[in-house]
């Protein structure tokens, strides 16, 4: 009995006349002397792509809250017109010139409130769009599709367009325009590229907040005071962090940015401190060397640290995917360190 040798490794081009392709599901039929046959397999593993918590769905249908409110504001605005109305035309009966005086004031109340609306909707406008590109992202990661990755990317590029200090970033991420490039890969290039200046100085942000917060409320005379500079804390922390990822949020935006931050705490199951949270505190010493208006005041840092990563979750334009989500053990070691005694 004989047995064939071995192959031998070759190499080849495609473009050699002695190579025949055969594709797949073709009847076999037996390759020439001298010729070889290549049937090229179809690439059918598709790894998949490790996404965060997404973030909470946009409501769809009809809203009766949105309907109470916007009826409840047409009335009041109604009801001040009518009121100012009267009140010049009361100037105008006993003044001329204080009619005048009170016209103009009013000309001067409604075009700054023209300004405010117009800036509040500008600001939601540019919220809702970075929302909509998070969710177009993560959804660009899993299929993979190459078209909706460029459209993502140009998009990103279009928003972080006005901040400086991404130019660099900005001018790398389009020299590899023409490449070609999978969705997802071209998706972590920009993540690479346009996120980690931003990541560093959000990680820095949350965890400047967290010491002040654990350094204010360890040395506060009452709760209350406790209470109005966690809040006064929180609202600023994501308002820098939306500014930094380019929202720059109006009144209305910074509610709507705080009810999505503390539904995606939810959602993660992060809003209380958990046994590893203590564990760990108990580890670097911390029970046995301060007193517990200081572990209290560590604690509550530790909190307001958690709201900022889960703010960092919703502002953030791009998901995590290529870059590592910043962690609460790291932001909790960097408040260790500054509440140790002798650091």
């Amino acid at each position: 009995m004989t047995t064939n040798p071995p192959r031998k490794p070759v190499t080849f081009k495609l473009d050699d006349p002695s190579v025949i392709l055969h594709e797949l599901g073709e009847a076999f039929t037996r390759p020439l002397r001298g010729t070889v046959q290549v049937t090229p397999e179809p690439d059918t593993v598709q790894l998949p792509a490790t996404i965060e918590a997404p973030l909470p769905p946009a409501r769809r249908g009809f809203r009766w809250g949105a309907l109470f409110w916007s009826a409840l504001g047409g009335l009041v605005t109604l009801g001040v017109s009518v009121s100012a109305a009267r009140l010049i035309d009361d100037l105008f009966a006993f003044n001329q010139g204080l009619g005048l005086i009170g016209l103009g004031l009013a000309l001067a109340t409604l075009v700054a409130f023209l300004v405010i609306v117009g800036r509040e909707a500008l600001a939601l406008a540019r919220l809702s769009a970075i929302e909509k590109l998070h969710r177009r992202a993560a959804a660009a990661l899993v299929s993979d599709d190459r078209n909706e990755g460029r459209a993502v990317v140009d998009e990103l590029l279009r928003i972080a367009g006005s901040n400086p200090r991404l130019a660099r970033a900005r001018a790398s991420l389009e020299s590899h325009a023409g490449d070609i490039i999978d969705g997802a890969d071209r998706i972590r290039l920009a993540e690479r590229e346009l996120m980690t200046p931003l990541d560093r100085d959000a990680r820095a942000l949350v965890s400047a907040a967290a010491q002040r917060v654990s350094v204010v409320t360890a040395v506060s005379p009452r709760a209350v005071f406790d209470i109005l500079f966690v809040a006064y804390a929180a609202m600023r922390m994501i308002r820098e962090l939306a500014r930094l990822y380019g929202a720059r949020p109006g009144a209305l935006g910074m509610i709507r940015l705080m009810r999505h931050a503390l539904s995606h705490l939810a959602v993660t199951g992060g809003i209380a401190a958990g046994d590893s949270l203590i564990q760990q505190m108990l580890g670097h010493g911390i029970a046995a060397k301060l007193s517990a208006r200081l572990g209290e005041g560590v604690l509550n840092g530790m909190m307001t640290a958690r709201l900022g990563l889960a703010a960092i979750d919703v502002i953030r334009p791009l998901p995590f995917a290529a870059l590592e989500r910043p962690a609460l053990s790291d932001l909790a070691k960097d408040l260790l360190a500054k509440r140790e005694p002798g650091e």
